[in-house]
């Protein structure tokens, strides 16, 4: 499929999807946004891809959130409409059976930044500053910021962000465990790079399961998601993968994946 407003391309088995709107911080349109999503679905579809990176085009923003020129006339019903492709995008990333790096080379804001709280990975470069800052401009999160900050860094530090709206840096968002590492600049790729190295090595299936499990963890009460773990472990057991990883590792080889 052919983007206007991102750049798709598969290397060596991975989907970079980048946000190509540089001349305005990569914000996000209902158009970007489609885009994004489609993406998302044909990396899905393709059983050469094992695994997603999300990015923004330049060095200066991963991210800056929705472009707000939608905002001017938008009304309550115009905005319940505009969540339902902005919740979809998010969503579809955390439940999206690949897993999804975020490798933020910029700033990120707002729905700039609920697209790396829905990620499985994120790296940031040490420069890059991240915020929920949408009460700065008389909005609160509606992508799931209110709901999956919290759970990345506590009630409390989540209120202090949403209610001030201020920035972290990307240091301090890795203390905080808002991401995985910040690294210098110069790094970024290569550090996404080695993530990718090491999900490659792993079997596709295994690691879906994987991601349900640790999905289920936050979207369902505690008794449910045990119920979820347990079964996704036993239907380890009916894959040829499993057979393959414990027979790999007794014979002290590299296993040798069918996706299976």
């Amino acid at each position: 499929m052919v983007y206007s407003n991102i750049i798709y391309e598969v290397k060596d088995g991975a989907a970079w999807i980048t946000i190509n709107r540089p001349e305005v911080r990569n914000a996000l349109d209902v158009k970007t946004k489609e885009e994004i999503l489609s993406a998302l679905e044909e990396a899905e579809r393709d059983p050469s891809v094992f695994a997603v990176v999300l990015t923004g085009a330049g060095d200066k923003s991963f991210c800056a959130g929705a472009d707000l020129r939608m905002f001017l006339t938008m009304d309550e019903e115009e905005a319940r409409s505009y969540l339902v492709i902005t919740k979809g995008l998010v969503d579809r990333i955390e439940n999206l059976s690949k897993p999804v790096i975020a490798m933020v080379n910029g700033h990120a804001f707002g729905g700039g930044l609920e697209l790396v709280l829905a990620s499985d990975i994120a790296v940031a470069a040490e420069d890059a500053l991240l915020g929920q800052t949408e009460i700065n401009v008389g909005l609160i999160p509606g992508a799931g910021g209110t709901q999956r900050l919290p759970r990345h860094v506590g009630v409390k530090m989540a209120k202090e962000l949403i209610f001030t709206g201020r920035t972290l840096t990307a240091k301090e968002a890795e203390a905080l465990g808002l991401i995985n590492r910040a690294v210098p600049r110069e790094e970024l790729v290569n550090v996404v790079r080695k993530y990718l190295e090491d999900l490659r090595s792993k079997s596709p299936l295994i690691l879906s399961f994987a991601k349900r499990a640790v999905n289920a963890s936050y979207q369902r009460p505690f008794d449910e998601g045990m119920r979820v773990e347990s079964e996704l472990f036993a239907k380890c057991f009916s894959t040829e993968d499993q057979k393959e990883g414990a027979r790999a590792f007794l014979e002290k080889r590299k296993p040798s994946w069918k996706n299976r």
